[in-house]
């Protein structure tokens, strides 16, 4: 059955605020689908944040005037359905593409990306590249990646900060390992000269009573060399 001027007016009407804010678009045609396979296909676009359309052509030439897909649907000839997107083109072209593996019925026409028209091969290509999720996903693991390095030293146990600084100090690589190495040397030796200067100083009471009583006194060798 014709649709009426008034009929058509409407639908125009209705397809152009569909399209209205679409940036890309997915182009296709079909021999013949079943009704589950059409719910499939709008259940898919759906999913990757798009919306489906099986077109009249000369309507959709006239609804997309003005919209930034208007160019991928002049002139189109025969069966068309269009899956339009305001999201990631990627993303809608991997859910299509995936989806015509299985359904070989569906081939695509053209497509068309921020204005610019893509062949059914660029199509493709599309599908293949990383979505803008992905993109953004490994610009801010970059972008976080040394802070969370930084948080991890940050946030590590007391003693395994204190392990690190020792191996650092043992291998010298701070500036100040070589002067912090002396003190500890003095720590060691400061006993041993303490005992020593006891050694000295014991004996040396001892024989001081002995030398007043006689002018040659006596004494073994082992006390003659501590009073040295």
């Amino acid at each position: 059955m014709a649709l009426t001027k008034a009929k058509k007016a409407e639908k125009v009407e209705q397809l152009a605020k569909e399209l209205e804010g679409s940036t890309s678009a997915i182009v296709g045609t079909f021999a013949k689908l079943t009704v589950a396979q059409d719910f499939e296909l709008r259940k898919t676009v759906r999913a990757a944040g798009g919306r489906y359309r099986v077109l009249k052509n000369k309507l959709a030439a006239r609804a997309s005037k003005g919209s930034q897909i208007e160019a991928a649907l002049q002139g189109l000839k025969g069966v068309s359905s269009v899956a339009y997107t305001t999201g990631d083109p990627v993303a809608l072209a991997k859910a299509l593409s995936t989806w015509v593996e299985e359904n070989a019925q569906f081939t695509f026409k053209l497509g068309i990306v921020d204005g610019k028209v893509i062949n059914v091969d660029e199509v493709k290509a599309l599908a293949t590249m990383p979505g803008k999720e992905e993109i953004f996903a490994k610009l801010l693991f970059l972008i976080n990646s040394p802070a969370q390095r930084l948080a991890t030293v940050i946030n590590a146990t007391g003693r395994d900060l204190a392990v690190v600084l020792g191996q650092g100090v043992e291998k010298e690589k701070f500036s100040g390992a070589k002067a912090s190495a002396v003190p500890a040397q003095a720590v060691e030796q400061a006993p041993v000269v303490e005992a020593a200067a006891v050694a000295e100083s014991a004996p040396v009471a001892e024989v001081a009573p002995a030398a007043e009583e006689s002018a040659a006194p006596e004494v073994s060798g082992g006390e003659v060399a501590a009073s040295e």
